[in-house]
C-alpha cells in the first residue's frame, strides 16, 4: 500500500468510511473518530480499484486546471461561456461584468474573494430566478432559496423545504444550472432517488441525462 498516499484523515462522528479523491487527485479519508488505521487501510486496500481508476480520470483531464492568475485576459466562466478579464484603472465598483470581466487595479490584491462575492450574488440572482419559474411550473412548493460553498455538492433539499445550491454553478451552462434545480424541486417530493424521483425529474426535463452526464464530466472546472 506504499503506493498510495492518504492527503488527509477528517475524524468526525460519522458512522462510516468514505474515501474522497480530490480535483487535484488526492486521496482523503473521512473516517469515525475511534476507527483505527488498520481498518481505514482494509477499506483504501477493498476500493484500490476505484482510487485508481478515478486518479487515471482526473490526471488525463483536458483541459487541466490551473490557479487564476488573474491577469488581462484570463478566461472565467459565466453561463457556461469564458470571458476574458480586464484590469483597470479607477473603476467604482471592485468587479463588474459587460460581455467580459473588468477588475479594479486596486482590487487586485483580493482579486479571489472579490470574483466569488460576485458569482455568489450573480448564483443567488439567477437561481432565484430558475427556481420561481420551474416552481410555478409544477406548484412546487419551497421555503427558501440559499448559496453555498459547496464544492461538489450542487445541490440539495432540506426537509424544512430550503433549497440550497452551491454558487459554483453559475459557471455551467443554464440548462446545467436547470437540471439541479429540477432534481432539488422534486426532492420535495420524493425524498429518495427511487423510481418515482427519476420518473418526474423525466417528465420536467426530458433530456435531464445529457445535463447531469455534463456535470460529471466538467463539474471540476466549476471552480476558481
Amino acid at each position: 500500500m506504499l503506493d498510495i498516499k492518504i492527503e488527509k484523515i477528517i475524524r468526525s462522528n460519522r458512522k462510516t468510511i468514505a474515501l474522497q479523491i480530490t480535483e487535484n487527485s488526492t486521496l482523503i479519508v473521512k473516517a469515525p473518530i475511534n476507527v483505527d488505521e488498520k481498518t481505514i487501510w482494509d477499506v483504501i486496500q477493498k476500493h484500490r480499484k476505484w482510487i485508481d481508476k478515478r486518479k487515471k480520470e482526473i490526471e488525463a483531464r483536458d483541459p487541466k486546471v490551473l490557479p487564476k492568475e488573474f491577469v488581462s485576459g484570463e478566461g472565467f466562466l459565466y453561463l457556461g461561456r469564458y470571458y476574458k478579464l480586464h484590469i483597470v484603472e479607477n473603476q467604482d465598483v471592485p468587479l463588474k461584468f459587460e460581455n467580459g470581466f473588468y477588475l479594479s487595479r486596486s482590487a487586485l490584491p483580493e482579486a479571489k474573494n472579490v470574483f466569488i462575492d460576485w458569482y455568489k450574488k450573480a448564483a443567488y440572482e439567477k437561481i432565484l430566478e430558475r427556481v420561481n419559474w420551474w416552481a410555478q411550473k409544477r406548484d412546487f412548493k419551497y421555503n427558501k432559496v440559499n448559496i453555498t460553498n459547496a464544492q461538489r455538492r450542487w445541490g440539495s433539499c432540506s426537509a424544512k423545504g430550503n433549497l440550497n445550491f452551491s454558487w459554483r454553478l453559475i459557471m455551467a451552462p443554464l440548462s446545467v444550472i436547470d437540471y439541479v434545480i429540477v432534481h432539488e424541486l422534486v426532492h420535495l417530493e420524493e425524498k429518495n432517488h427511487g423510481k418515482n424521483f427519476w420518473t418526474k425529474v423525466k417528465l420536467l426535463m426530458p433530456d435531464y441525462k445529457k445535463n447531469e452526464d455534463w456535470l460529471k464530466k466538467n463539474g471540476y472546472l466549476l471552480n476558481i
